[in-house]
Parts: structure tokens; sequence; C-alpha cells
């Protein structure tokens, strides 16, 4: 993102005020590991929400860093957990792996 001289801002998630923060983000990765952090009011209309955390609520059930039922409706695009990313980062350790093995 930097490459395309984008404003990339990395924060943390005890910040002080992360929803400020968030709010201005037309792109928004989370990668936490902190079921539910992301909230409706963490992200502005109209952003594309991109959720990488993993994580279990407390029934056991596997869900995202994001709350994906809160910031549907507000996002313009929202990448849910299970189902989201992971199928790419798989293929993209599988990827790596082959390119290792054919280079040994």
């Amino acid at each position: 993102m930097l490459a395309r001289d984008a404003t990339v801002l990395h924060c943390h998630s005890s910040h002080a005020d992360l929803a400020a923060i968030t709010r201005q983000a037309d792109f928004l990765f989370v990668a936490v590991g902190k079921p539910g952090l992301i909230g409706r009011e963490h992200i502005k209309s109209g952003a594309v929400v991109i959720d990488v955390g993993i994580g279990k609520d407390a029934n056991g059930k596997t869900v995202g860093d994001v709350d994906y039922s809160a910031i549907s409706a507000s996002a313009s695009a929202a990448t849910p957990v299970p189902g989201g990313i992971g199928p790419m980062t798989i293929l993209g350790l599988l990827e790596n792996t082959l390119e290792s093995a054919r280079k040994k």
C-alpha cells in the first residue's frame, strides 16, 4: 500500500481512542486476535473492512476481530470469519511451500 502512495496507519488494540483512528480509514485491515474488537463505531460508512483475525467467542464459535453483523450494513464490503480470507492465506502458504521445494 505504501508503494501505491497510500497513507498507512498502524494502531495497537489498546490505543486510547481506537475508534477515532479507525473511522478515518477507507480500507480497514484488522489482525489482532481479539474477537469482536471492531464494531459499528469503529468504521466510517462505505469503508472496506478486511478481517484477518480469528478467535473463539464465549460459546466456542470461530469468529473474527470484527463484529460482522454490526458493521455489515455500513461497510461497502467486508470479509466474514470464517469464510473470508482464510482460503487465500492457505493458498499463499501452499504456493510458498511449492516454491521452496522447487528451489531445493
